[in-house]
């Protein structure tokens, strides 16, 4: 690591993407293959999605444009309407594989770089293989993480449509009405920033500390306090650069709009594409194990090296996580 941990609270939104760049620049023999084997396939699946699921929608769209144009009860609806629910079938079983594919690749991915990260900050020798060996052990706890962050995740959402839609029907569009709905919108989304800054920084605890599930998000609320903003910033410069990339790939690729039927510029801008949702997958989790040691470092939370070192270590063919009293071991001076 580039920085001394008493130093990296002093790290602001670029500051965690340079110590970032500086992890990837010298980690790159290891990251390397951490992309190919992981966020590459990542990548090509979220971008694959985009393509199938707007090719399966495409069909519907036409199916029930047909469909409504076409006489009830007659031999050619029936043909249309059992069409359409083979389609539609098929658009929801693929949307469940993709999000199944998405969701054990992301958490293999977050417990390899997490891991690597943390390898490289004790000083440990540090290996491809090795990275591999761990990754499975930590995957359980991720998982348990990830279901208490839906959990969660679908609380808020369903109290958010709740109060939304019982405001809208009580004031209707009076221009005081859409003021305040102006305002919970903002607010809607103010929350759902912080939450996905505390939800990122979750999956690092669970990897590094004893903490999962719910444990593990209460500890990240506690150590995203007072750099919130700075977090919220990062994750929206990342969020941002994706959905731009998302947006350029469904209109060349996908909508196959500016370019007409030009398969050259379609195979250039999905390749261009796969690389840069690979390296914005990669910069984001580097990032988030970066962040976690800026806020140990913000709240004076010394991390004891060799004691991490040790909890890093496969014992008996076992994954064993670091212990909070290992992370909290002392307050150094500023």
């Amino acid at each position: 690591m580039e920085r001394a941990q008493e130093e990296m609270q002093f790290l602001g939104i670029f500051g965690m993407f340079r110590e970032s760049y500086y992890i990837l620049r010298t980690l790159r023999h290891v990251f390397s293959k951490i992309t190919v084997s992981l966020v590459l396939p990542l990548a090509f699946i979220y971008l694959l999605h985009l393509e199938v699921s707007g090719l399966i929608f495409s069909h519907i769209i036409h199916d029930e444009a047909a469909l409504d144009q076409t006489r009830p009860r007659s031999p050619s609806y029936e043909r249309t309407s059992d069409l359409l629910s083979k389609e539609w079938a098929y658009f929801l079983l693929f949307k469940a594989l993709y999000l199944l594919l998405l969701l054990v690749l992301s958490l293999l991915s977050t417990a390899a770089v997490v891991y690597a990260i943390a390898c490289a900050y004790t000083g440990r020798n540090l290996t491809f293989s090795k990275v591999m060996a761990v990754v499975p052990r930590v995957w359980r706890r991720l998982m348990l993480t990830f279901l208490s962050i839906f959990a969660v995740a679908f609380a808020y959402n369903t109290v958010a449509v709740t109060v939304f839609v019982a405001w809208v029907i009580s004031v209707g569009d009076s221009p005081f009405g859409l003021f305040v709905t102006f305002l919970l919108v903002a607010a809607y989304v103010a929350g759902l920033l912080y939450m996905t800054v505390v939800w990122q920084l979750s999956s690092v605890v669970t990897v590094l500390e004893e903490g999962y599930g719910f444990r593990a998000m209460r500890k990240s609320k506690d150590l995203v306090r007072g750099k919130t903003w700075a977090a919220a910033a990062v994750f929206f410069l990342l969020n941002a650069g994706s959905y731009l990339v998302q947006v350029l790939f469904e209109k060349v690729v996908v909508r196959r709009e500016w370019i007409g039927e030009n398969v050259a510029i379609r195979v250039v801008v999905g390749g261009l594409s796969l690389q840069l949702v690979s390296i914005l997958i990669l910069t984001g989790l580097v990032v988030q194990t970066v962040l976690y040691l800026v806020c140990k470092s913000y709240h004076h939370e010394h991390i004891d090296k060799s004691a991490l070192s040790d909890h890093l270590e496969v014992y008996l063919g076992e994954y064993v996580p670091l212990k909070a009293k290992d992370v909290q071991l002392q307050e150094y001076e500023v």
